[in-house]
């Protein structure tokens, strides 16, 4: 984590790379760093990792992340979910697909 919160963008990518293989042994700690980071970089950068991960732990974390309402969160989290592919993760993806557009919310 360290690594990835340096300025030197090719430390931050390196910090990233270490992280990705070992993701699924740290899931529960990237899901803790997510939640007080503020950075929306890092921020996307730890979703991803917990993609990575293809834990069943995170199911509830990657659902939240879906319904948040930022384009780029939202495109790690429906990865996660298709990663995990779980029955609840499909159902998750298959709901979230039959929304509508935000552009005809509340409309009769």
């Amino acid at each position: 984590m360290r690594l990835m919160r340096k300025h030197d963008p090719q430390l931050a990518e390196d910090g990233f790379w270490a992280l990705a293989p070992v993701a699924g042994e740290h899931v529960a700690e990237l899901m803790e760093e997510f939640a007080v980071e503020k950075d929306r970089g890092l921020r996307c950068w730890l979703l991803e990792l917990v993609e990575k991960a293809k834990s069943p732990d995170a199911f509830e974390f990657l659902a939240a992340q879906l319904r948040s309402g930022d384009d780029r969160l939202e495109f790690w989290a429906v990865e996660g979910l298709r990663l995990l592919d779980t029955k609840p993760a499909r159902r998750m993806l298959w709901e979230w697909g039959q929304r509508p557009p935000a552009n005809e919310a509340g409309k009769p």
